[in-house]
């Protein structure tokens, strides 16, 4: 355990003003470098060295050359990342660790087959030349990636001569404790946010790719593993035995691989045990690859500690692989996170507020809820970016888990998008929290199997029920291609939107006509429903096609006109196209509406003295970081030059038993993105002008 912890801070010995298009900024030297495919895996690696490995930028260097046999002939090779030990001059013989880095293949549309051992020997007779022979005794390990494929060898010099072992991982750094364990079952670390999205693709993509499984039972599989990896974690802080693991040489036989089946078998019979009643996993789900693609996936995420990773990381991760095998074909458009944060920075929920999202989809604004209230508990202790302690992780955990428990609602009709979002959430709170199966347009009746719980837990706030949810987020389903016709349906809405609307001839003012509409699109429905289920004084953000908000047709100004009789508007921002076409890949120019729920008293006040007159927070976001192919987008001067900013990373750094809180500051081009801008003016307008209405929340406050 840590003795102690120190600060050790890094200036920068240079600053970069100026990048040239086509440069990168080194992450060791903070200059610029030229940008190549083989550049952007090396700095990508060196991150990963730094934060998950705890080898510190001044005990690398880039193309370090050394003397190395070469196919029987001593010649001079550059190491892409050389790595020294700690706090030693940069010689070749205080080398001890080397790396090989290439270029990523290109994947066009297909899955990248990862390549076996054998498929790759040219690459493990590289590390061996530059591990050199027994002469070299501690320089003794290496890696070779191309972000696709990773290898790595650990050299044992004998009196008669070098063996070179393929290993599953490295240790970590020297001096840090447990670098000496032979077996990651006993050396867990941080994940570091890239590599742990790159860790969950291989995995899916080695399943689809190796064992000719479909994208979907792929998908399932990884899940299945991931679930299981959570659950172990949390056993062994209980002091349970720890099954989630492998020894640096079990993948590579076939003694081995059966060691590992039996060990994650028994370990998920455990889990479905324990999630019987949740509805998680079906009786005849089983994990059904083979022995070598096992070991694979276990060896694959093994080595993290989950539990200690931050959990927008895990989220992030978790989302690239849900988001590409559940997109649906029912006008469901997934939410692209900028979008989501600026949602959630806005509605800004709390600890003691109830969140739903009643179209959940994959998790997006559940899982950014958990990450907003994340960072609050490291406001709150001051540590906000920084890594959490272990003592942090495990007391965040727990009140996320609370929070997770008595406080997080979703709902959604695709039952395998309600269990990957439970999946999520248990990954990132520890429980899989509160998702429904059920239609909620069409609750609180309905068939299927969530409804009857949501009715308990989640009613809506009518029929003089008073609700329980304060904040809604969501991203109705959009279009007229997906009606809603069924009066089953429709009739639940009739005394709200679902009404014709003309207007008069001689006067120009909306009269609601006799013949109710036979169809809606659903996004219409879906703006009554998530005012329902407020509470009054509850606040909304909602997803909506730009045409609802400023269309002059009568049927949108008759939505428009409910809108303003039930709430306020407190915001409304306009997104570019950019936002869901790299994303969500659609085209649709989309508005963020923001609403709060008003009060009965508040609507008979504007029924007798006319409404109320109040300012509301308007804005149209330009850019959001990247351009229609998804490439970043950077702020530039005048003169075309990118504007460069500075900001640091920071890393725990373990040494003989003292931590220290390593802090590295770098330059890097900033990204023109208008969404954050636009939080913080959200912001600065309402420390000016407070959100109208009564606010509830005081009077709650006050009376307690």
């Amino acid at each position: 355990m840590p003795l102690s912890e120190s600060l050790a801070s890094e200036v920068m010995e240079s600053q970069v003003h100026h990048l040239d298009d086509g440069h990168v900024v080194d992450f060791l030297r903070n200059i610029p470098v030229r940008d190549t495919p083989k550049e952007q895996v090396r700095q990508r690696i060196m991150r990963v060295l730094f934060h998950e490995y705890q080898i510190t930028p001044e005990d690398m260097e880039a193309d370090f050359p050394i003397r190395a046999n070469v196919n029987g002939k001593a010649r001079t090779k550059k190491v892409d990342i050389a790595i020294f030990a700690p706090g030693q001059e940069h010689t070749a013989e205080n080398l001890r660790r080397v790396v090989t880095c290439k270029p990523e293949p290109k994947r066009a549309k297909n899955v990248v087959k990862l390549r076996t051992l054998d498929e790759a020997r040219s690459e493990m007779d590289e590390l061996q030349a530059l591990l050199g022979a027994e002469d070299q005794p501690e320089r003794n390990y290496g890696m070779w990636t191309d972000n696709v494929d990773f290898f790595f060898l650990q050299k044992v010099s004998t009196r008669f001569g070098a063996d070179y072992l393929v290993r599953h991982d490295w240790p970590l750094a020297d001096g840090t404790i447990g670098s000496g364990q032979a077996a990651s079952n006993t050396q867990l670390r941080r994940a570091e946010p890239e590599m742990l999205k790159i860790t969950f693709r291989r995995c899916h993509n080695y399943i689809h790719g190796n064992e000719g499984r479909s994208k979907d039972a792929a998908f399932w599989q990884v899940l299945y593993l991931l679930f299981a990896k959570m659950y172990d974690e949390r056993a062994a802080r209980q002091g349970r035995q720890r099954r989630f693991y492998v020894s640096m040489t079990e993948p590579y036989d076939d003694e081995g691989r059966a060691a590992i089946r039996e060990r994650i078998t028994d370990l998920f019979e455990d889990v479905k045990r324990q999630y019987a009643d949740s509805g998680l996993f079906k009786a005849n789900d089983e994990i059904s690859l083979s022995d070598r693609a096992l070991a694979f996936i276990v060896s694959e995420l093994a080595p993290y500690d989950l539990g200690l990773t931050d959990i927008d990381a895990k989220g992030l991760a978790y989302q690239e692989i849900v988001g590409t095998n559940l997109r649906g074909d029912k006008g469901q458009y997934f939410t692209p996170r900028g979008a989501v944060k600026l949602m959630i920075d806005i509605l800004d929920p709390q600890e003691d507020e109830t969140v739903l999202d009643p179209t959940c989809g994959t998790g997006g604004f559940l899982h950014a809820t958990l990450t907003h209230l994340h960072h609050r508990m490291q406001a709150e202790d001051e540590t906000l970016g920084l890594p959490d302690s272990p003592e942090q992780s495990e007391r965040y955990r727990d009140r996320l888990r609370k929070y997770a428990d008595e406080h997080l609602f979703g709902a959604d009709f695709d039952p395998d998008l309600v269990r990957a979002t439970a999946m999520n959430i248990m990954t990132l709170a520890g429980t899989p929290g509160n998702v429904y199966y059920m239609d909620s347009l069409g609750f609180p009746r309905g068939h299927l199997s969530g409804v009857a719980e949501a009715g308990k837990r989640i009613p809506l706030a009518r029929d003089g029920h008073p609700g329980v949810v304060d904040v809604v987020l969501t991203n109705p389903p959009f279009g007229a291609d997906i009606p809603i016709s069924d009066e089953s349906v429709l009739g639940d809405f009739r005394a709200g939107v679902a009404k014709s609307w003309s207007r008069d001839k001689r006067t120009g003012q909306l009269v609601e006509s006799a013949n109710a509409p036979t169809s809606m699109s659903p996004e219409q429905l879906f703006v009554q429903r998530a005012i329902e289920w407020l509470k009054p004084g509850g606040r909304l953000g909602i997803v909506l096609p730009n045409g609802i908000l400023s269309n002059p047709g009568p049927s949108d100004e008759g939505l428009r006109r409910f809108i303003l009789k039930e709430c306020y508007v407190l915001a409304s921002v306009e997104l570019p196209v950019e936002t869901f076409i790299v994303d969500a890949n659609v085209n649709i120019l989309t508005t963020l509406l923001f609403l709060k729920r008003k009060t009965t008293d508040e609507k008979i006040a504007e029924e007798l003295n006319g409404p109320v007159s109040y300012p509301i927070f308007m804005a149209v976001a330009e850019k959001v970081g990247f351009d229609r192919r998804g490439n970043d987008l950077y702020k530039r001067h005048p003169n075309g030059d990118i504007v460069m900013e500075t900001y640091e990373e920071t890393e725990y750094i373990t040494r003989k038993g003292v931590r220290h809180t390593k802090v590295i500051k770098r330059n890097r081009p900033e990204i023109d993105n208008d969404l954050p801008v636009i939080a913080e003016k959200y912001a600065d307008f309402r420390s000016v002008y407070p959100i109208p209405g009564i606010d509830l929340r005081a009077v709650r406050k006050a009376g307690a």
